[in-house]
């Protein structure tokens, strides 16, 4: 039976029929002239003992002090945003942490010691598929977030990618894999594309990994091969990661084959009055489907989706998404705004539903500026297809460059999609002003 116990009977059946219990504990309090004569005040005094270390999630037992924390140089953010950090981590926008600590990160500060318990804790929850936030938030923690993630087990996160090593790749877990191949990826780019070649016999949800580390760095010529071979994979999931990364490679075998594609669907109708007046943008969905679109990642038809698009125009919002933006200003001679404001009213949803996914997948603030603006203005946000799109076309905007009113005349009620929106680029405006040295 635990001392605990041993006390607890004590108490109910009277000291003087059970003996008081002993506490083996250097610590244990005493009054004033020594150990007390009562039994009554003894068991109390080594109950309350009891009380707070349990409380305390540690046995009795003589306490040591921690080890102190390594001196961290970086500067913590400032208090404006630190309060805003404590926001997010209460549930305000916290779709927006992740680009709260990127930015610390970039500009050399650190998340606010008070906060960082909460921050752990927070990025312990993330799956291990999404390590994203993880290493985010060790980077902004800096030493602290290493100190405290040598006193609590569920912290071990922070440590373990920088000791992640080939035994990590050849007998650890999966999130220890991937661990080993980030590290490996920002330090040595043809050595981790030489690993994934040769470890590509792996299972599927392997190779989903491998392509899933590569979305989070940047890309070269170098690596279309290895994307090129993946887009032959039997796994739908593979091939959909391989289409994806090509359309963010610039000049890729595959933006030229959409470029082909997309050069047919659109066009530009010129106007009766004169150069550049009265122009009309044209559509023309492609006809059918064919396997050499499979191999590009280009579904049949939309699976169901909420929007209900029919397979033409659904072909056309994938060709749009994937296409290089570049294929536009080329062919129509004219900057991302002047196209943008050639969108035509039936189409407008779509066009810019996949404009914008092009524009977030090749990072591409041109075009991502002129098509919120244009939405902000009164674009297409009343259907699904162009709310869903705002709403994510706010969170990647350079919100210093986007406009943050609309043109809503005084008095007219702001659609909640436009609302939302600007809500969101102002939160982002001031989040990375807060940021700044």
């Amino acid at each position: 039976m635990s001392t605990w116990q041993d006390l607890v009977t004590a108490s109910l059946i009277g000291t003087e029929r059970a003996g008081v219990p002993a506490v083996a504990d250097p610590g244990l309090p005493v009054r004033a002239g020594g150990v007390p004569d009562d039994p009554a005040a003894l068991l109390l005094d080594r109950a309350a003992l009891l009380t707070v270390a349990r409380r305390g999630g540690r046995p009795a037992g003589q306490a040591e002090p921690p080890p102190a924390a390594e001196p961290d140089p970086a500067p913590a953010a400032s208090p404006a945003a630190g309060r805003r950090l404590a926001r997010m981590l209460g549930g305000e926008h916290p779709d927006l942490l992740a680009e709260w600590l990127t930015a610390a990160v970039a500009r050399d500060r650190r998340a606010p010691d008070h906060l960082l318990p909460a921050l752990l804790d927070r990025a312990r929850r993330t799956p291990p598929s999404g390590p994203e936030l993880r290493l985010l938030s060790a980077q902004a923690g800096g030493s602290r977030a290493r100190w405290l993630a040598g006193l609590n087990p569920d912290w071990t996160f922070v440590t373990a990618q920088a000791q992640a090593d080939e035994n990590a790749w050849r007998l650890g877990s999966t999130s220890q894999r991937r661990d080993y191949l980030t590290l490996l990826r920002a330090r040595d780019p043809a050595g981790a594309r030489d690993l994934v070649t040769r470890s590509w016999e792996a299972a599927a949800p392997e190779r989903v990994m491998f392509l899933s580390v590569l979305a989070d760095a940047d890309l070269s010529l170098a690596d279309e091969p290895l994307l090129e071979a993946a887009l032959d994979d039997d796994n739908t999931q593979v091939r959909s990661w391989a289409a994806h990364l090509l359309s963010r490679l610039p000049g890729s075998a595959l933006g030229r084959r959409m470029a082909q594609r997309a050069r047919g669907c659109v066009r530009i109708d010129p106007g009766v009055l004169g150069p550049h007046l009265g122009d009309q943008l044209v559509m023309s969905p492609p006809d059918q489907w064919d396997m050499a679109m499979r191999r590009d990642g280009l579904l049949p038809r939309g699976g169901g989706s909420p929007q209900q698009l029919d397979d033409r125009t659904h072909l056309l919002l994938e060709i749009l998404a994937r296409a290089p933006l570049c294929t536009w200003t080329r062919e129509f001679g004219r900057t991302a705004e002047q196209i943008v404001g050639l969108l035509p009213g039936p189409w407008a949803p779509v066009l810019f539903t996949g404009w914008s996914r092009a524009a977030m997948t090749q990072r591409d603030q041109e075009w991502m500026i002129a098509l919120i603006n244009w939405a902000l203005a009164g674009g297409p946000t009343g259907t699904r297809l162009g709310a869903e799109t705002l709403r994510r076309h706010a969170r990647r905007v350079d919100p210093a460059r986007s406009a943050r009113e609309t043109t809503a005349s005084p008095g007219a009620e702001i659609p909640p999609p436009i609302r939302d929106a600007i809500r969101v680029l102002r939160f982002r405006y001031d989040m990375l002003k807060e940021l700044e040295p």
